[in-house]
């Protein structure tokens, strides 16, 4: 007896067909890397995903409200392979932004960006808080 799966066919047909179909699992959004941010007592780190990007296609700014700005553009004229064509396509991103609001207590002269591994990762320093002494929370009644 041979296996047999949806529409009475054997099973090697519908595993080749389901590796390749398009509709088997729900695309990723080809325009928008994931994207982690962390915070600890000093500050935040986020973290964008950027498989076989570098510095040079990113651009990290703050706009003129104070947000933090990342422009992201790859540029690749070589849509097919030497040996062949691509079936699915997911991780190659063209041109993306991302406006992100930044928290308060952001200290926003000293954010910085690197990327490594594949992973553009922006540093963003809390405000230092200044310890101010008990006594001197207190003014003299004259």
């Amino acid at each position: 007896m041979v296996p047999t799966c949806r529409n009475n066919q054997t099973w090697l047909p519908d595993v080749f067909n389901d590796l390749f179909d398009r509709n088997w699992m729900e695309r990723a959004s080809a325009t928008a890397p994931a994207i982690n941010v962390m915070e600890n007592e000093n500050g935040y780190e986020l973290e964008l995903a950027a498989p076989g990007m570098t510095k040079e296609d990113f651009k990290v700014r703050l706009n003129d409200n104070g947000d933090l700005v990342i422009d992201m553009e790859h540029k690749n004229n070589k849509e097919e392979k030497k040996d062949g064509r691509y079936l699915r396509r997911e991780f190659h991103y063209g041109k993306f932004e991302q406006t992100m609001l930044l928290p308060d207590d952001a200290e926003r002269e000293q954010i910085s960006a690197k990327v490594e591994n594949g992973i553009l990762i922006v540093e963003i320093p809390k405000v230092k808080k200044v310890h101010v002494d008990e006594e001197k929370k207190f003014i003299e009644v004259k």
